[in-house]
């Protein structure tokens, strides 16, 4: 065990009005299992990359420990072993095969090329070989984007077993079974706590609660006094006033009369300037409160409805790819208002058959029928083509840019992103403008392909909300479990013929 120090981190790219880090302080233990989270571009892959040495910054990192990045890129030309051994080069063959028991992958693709292995396949081995790697504190960067629910659920036990990582993810199930720290960067600081993220979601809640009420009684107060001390000052002014003009040599009743006024007056004039420094205080007190506060205002889905029921229907259908068969005799319906999670194993067809929907896909066995004039909005997995700016993209798709921008606000969109060329943006920012395009979009059905890849928590709950109370048709695949459970009212299995 040892411990990692963070002093006075500093950090901004060039361009950027505002740095992403200002004088941060962190101690981290290299025996935790640290999950980290916060909003897409608050900087968790940053703040890696400074770890790894990738970005100058300010400040200082002390460490006697190595660090290692996941996503390693290896040779894809290489066998699984070597590439291993590469990572992990004094590791041992049964040391290799006791992790891969761990992870439940068959030894044969040891002597694969590593190339030829499934997305997620290659995920658990540069993984395997990252923790096989001696005196090193991993830093693991999304690892579930390519794992189905049973994938995740496996590596969620393997890393459970472990120490000495740091983990993003934005899957709240996967986080909560394998963490015992989080790290959160927030709006206006970096926090550490003991637990998982849900445990630091209920302290947010309550916290913010807290803040919430304090920030409503200070209020109150500060109204409350405000108004008093404008009548208090108002009152002394017309005393003070009240004593112009008085002879006390000429009216004996008047003797020692301007005098009092005065102390009168000066005494309302303390009081009002006491009520001043009590407002002071409450607003320097009232602007510490809700900094952390995130904004999640509910999204809104404005669907066409359709003429009849029955949207889509699969009677009979089977895919092939080069005489192999994906799936045959598939049948199902998709009616109005339902929202249906296709969900199976990785390669067993999901993405084919969305294409297949879509019309991107043709040659199959079977019938496939959809609604006459049925208009689809569409979000595909890959984010890496968009390029542009936010103005072309909208107009591309004819959708209002208005409603658009506004939607991206809502998901935490920055207004200097709107000039900023879209190829410029993370992975998550990217795939959020691919589902605020969507939600732009009045269509009878919508289908999303795997639509929450990168995409931060909070906004997964924004949008999660969003689809539990719309009345939409929703066609969907993803693998974030707990997503799936709120939102999808029927599920299509799809079992991968062999």
């Amino acid at each position: 065990m040892s411990i990692i120090k963070i002093q006075d981190l500093t950090f901004g790219y060039d361009g950027s009005y505002e740095n992403v880090f200002e004088n941060v302080n962190l101690q981290l233990d290299t025996a935790w299992k640290l999950g980290l989270t916060g909003r897409n571009g608050r900087g968790k892959t940053t703040l890696l990359k400074i770890l790894m040495g990738k970005l100058e910054y300010n400040g200082k990192i002390i460490s006697s420990t190595d660090f290692e990045y996941f996503p390693f890129i290896p040779d894809n030309s290489y066998f699984t072993a070597d590439v291993i051994r590469e990572i992990a080069p004094q590791t041992e063959d049964w040391q290799i095969m006791r992790e891969f028991n761990m992870l439940e992958i068959d030894e044969n693709l040891l002597y694969r090329q590593f190339a030829t292995l499934s997305n997620g396949e290659q995920t658990k081995i540069l993984i395997i070989g990252m923790f096989l790697r001696e005196n090193s504190f991993l830093l693991i960067d999304e690892p579930t984007n390519h794992l189905d629910v049973h994938g995740r659920e496996i590596l969620a036990k393997y890393l459970k077993k472990k120490s000495g990582f740091i983990l993003v993810s934005h899957d709240r199930a996967f986080l909560d079974s394998c963490i015992d720290h989080i790290l959160v960067i927030n709006k206006a600081n970096i926090e550490i706590q003991k637990g998982n993220f849900n445990s630091w979601n209920e302290n947010r809640q309550r916290l913010e609660q807290f803040e919430q009420t304090q920030n409503d009684r200070l209020r109150k107060e500060i109204n409350q006094l405000e108004r008093s001390a404008k009548k208090v000052e108002a009152h002394s002014e017309k005393i003070a006033a009240s004593k112009i003009g008085f002879d006390p040599t000429k009216v004996e009743k008047s003797l020692n009369r301007r005098p009092s006024i005065a102390k009168k007056a000066a005494k309302l004039m303390n009081r009002a300037k006491s009520m001043e420094n009590r407002i002071e205080k409450n607003i320097s007190e009232k602007n510490k409160l809700l900094k952390n506060v995130e904004q999640t205002s509910s999204l809104k889905l404005s669907p066409l409805k359709y003429h009849r029921s029955l949207l889509i229907s699969f009677q009979n259908v089977s895919l092939c790819y080069n005489n192999e068969i994906i799936f045959e005799n598939l049948n199902f319906t998709v009616n109005q208002g339902e929202r249906v999670e296709i969900c199976g194993k990785n390669g067993c067809g999901k993405t084919s058959l969305i294409k297949m929907i879509c019309g991107e896909i043709k040659d199959y066995q079977g019938q496939i029928i959809l609604g006459s004039g049925l208009k689809i909005s569409y979000v595909c997995q890959s984010a890496e083509d968009l390029c542009g700016s936010l103005n072309d993209y909208a107009e591309k798709y004819n959708v209002n840019e208005a409603l658009f921008k506004a939607i991206l606000r809502k998901l935490d969109f920055s207004r200097e992103l709107f000039s900023r060329p879209v190829q410029s943006y993370s992975q998550g920012q990217k795939k959020k403008v691919m589902l605020a395009r969507s939600l732009s979009e009045q269509a009878h059905l919508y289908i999303w392909d795997e639509p929450l890849n990168y995409i931060d928590v909070l906004s997964r709950m924004q949008i999660e909300e969003l689809i539990r109370t719309s009345d939409a048709t929703l066609v969907f695949v993803e693998h974030d479990k707990q997503f799936c459970q709120q939102t999808a009212t029927k599920q299509i299995l799809i079992d991968r013929q062999k």
